[in-house]
């Protein structure tokens, strides 16, 4: 693999791994996440829009 694509799964990977940290300690939403051998369980709604934006912004070098 091309290092720059493995820089952007990277990026990708740890922007959703943070939103969903975020909104899983958000009171006011439902979700619970952990991580197994194989991926992610996840228990709860996702802010689907909120995570594309953290997606997004992550690859065009945001925050």
């Amino acid at each position: 693999m091309v290092p720059r694509e493995k820089e952007m799964e990277n990026q990708i990977r740890d922007a959703i791994l943070t939103e969903l940290q975020r909104q899983s300690e958000d009171p006011d939403q439902d979700l619970r996440f952990s991580r197994s051998e194989s991926g992610l369980v996840v228990d709860g709604e996702i802010d689907l829009d909120a995570l594309v934006f953290v997606i997004v912004g992550s690859l065009a070098g945001g925050p």
